[in-house]
């Protein structure tokens, strides 16, 4: 019978690590000060490194750090000391690109190596020469079939992590050019600018616009492959990975909570397991993007992306974040962090309770007069609610009032 998989979840600071690894992460990625494809993300300190390997070994849980930029000569030098330090947090693995920081690894330190979904993977030949090399594990590309998955899975004695949620690159990722091209900025070096999400004027063989509905874009749709959870156990993948440095707190706990019930269901009654489709309609109105199962089903067709544009909505679901809960005078003291008035139908969820539906009742601010509307960026409210909340315990709003 097919292992437990590892759940893994992306962490682009402290809070959300603790948010990944309290809603139900095996394990978490992160980058450090340097090396790393988040040019944009804040990253961990080395001292923020250390925090995360306790906080996250305390719970039996792993700490991976990115190290997956191309390296150009004058970064060389640097790169043993860099790998030396962060040995010293006490991480699980690092997560690399360049077959150089392979060698250095090996050689300098004791480091796990798992291979980044960069080098594109996408073949049992490629995955055997990396495993050779001393590769533990391999981050497929998301290009591949669940068919040439399986086949990797049983030509080559390697772990196999595959992205089961998130955004997805126009190109084999981080190899498209067009960010470096158009703005100077390097997505082999965290810098991508996403040039595939602007809109372009679409020309025909006599240099005339084409117009449609919408200007074009080469934009991909998100993945999600909540509905193949099953499968992908019973193929005996190691580790299902969610993409989203860059994501909010909100975003990860929705996302990873969803898949963390959904494996769970299925290891406790294989023979009896539903796909629920609430679960599909909360990572549907946690995103703003629509999501297929892109590449694992062979249907990567004119479906998976977005050509004609589309409009991008910010999220306002989530409304806020449980600090305390007193349970005596039965009040939450609430973080706010998106618009929310009394009389609301809001679902109140957390990483160990189910999710209360509830209505808000009287609002109180930080002086204790009661107030109608919570507007204020990060107002600190308090709500009664009969119902024993924890902190990290988050509110979104409750669709439909139903």
């Amino acid at each position: 019978m097919s292992r437990k998989p590892e759940l893994l979840a992306p962490a682009g600071d402290l809070e959300r690590l603790k948010v990944a690894l309290l809603y139900g992460a095996d394990a978490v990625y992160f980058g450090g000060p340097a090396f790393g494809l988040r040019a944009n993300a804040i990253n961990f300190t080395i001292e923020e490194m250390k925090e995360a390997a306790i906080f996250a070994h305390k719970l039996r849980k792993k700490v991976y750090v990115t190290v997956n930029i191309v390296l150009h000569n004058k970064e060389a030098k640097e790169l043993v000391p860099y790998l030396k330090e962060i040995e010293s947090t006490g991480i699980d693995a690092i997560i690399v690109s360049d077959p150089y920081v392979i060698k250095m690894a090996k050689e300098n330190t004791n480091l796990e190596i798992h291979l980044s979904t960069q080098q594109s993977t996408i073949n049992y030949e490629a995955a055997s020469f990396f495993y050779e090399e001393g590769v533990s594990r391999i981050v497929l590309g998301r290009e591949c079939t669940k068919e040439e998955i399986q086949e990797i899975i049983e030509k080559v004695p390697v772990e196999i992590e595959t992205f089961i949620h998130g955004a997805m690159c126009a190109g084999y990722s981080g190899r498209c050019v067009l960010s470096n091209f158009l703005t100077d900025r390097d997505a082999n070096r965290g810098g991508c600018s996403q040039i595939c999400r602007w809109d372009f004027d679409l020309l025909d063989e006599d240099k005339n616009k084409i117009t449609g509905e919408k200007d074009f874009t080469l934009c991909s749709k998100d993945l999600s492959l909540l509905r193949y959870i099953p499968d992908m156990i019973e193929m005996g993948i190691t580790s299902f990975k969610i993409e989203g440095r860059m994501r909010s707190i909100y975003y990860i706990a929705t996302i990873v909570s969803v898949y963390r019930k959904a494996i769970d269901r299925y290891l406790l009654d294989r023979e009896n397991y539903t796909y629920l489709e609430e679960e599909e309609r909360i990572l549907r109105n946690c995103a703003n993007r629509d999501s297929v199962p892109q590449f694992f089903d062979g249907s990567y067709g004119q479906e998976c992306s977005y050509y004609n544009g589309r409009e991008e909505v910010s999220n306002q679901d989530f409304l806020g974040i449980v600090k305390e809960y007193d349970s005596l005078k039965k009040e939450a003291i609430i973080e706010q962090r998106n618009y929310f008035k009394k009389g609301d139908h809001v679902e109140i969820f957390g990483p160990n309770h189910g999710t209360i539906h509830y209505v808000v009742s009287d609002i109180l601010d930080e002086e204790g007069n009661i107030i109608d509307i919570v507007r204020h960026p990060r107002q600190i409210v308090r709500i009664h609610i009969d119902e024993n909340l924890e902190p990290y315990d988050m509110i979104r709003i409750r669709k439909n009032n139903s």
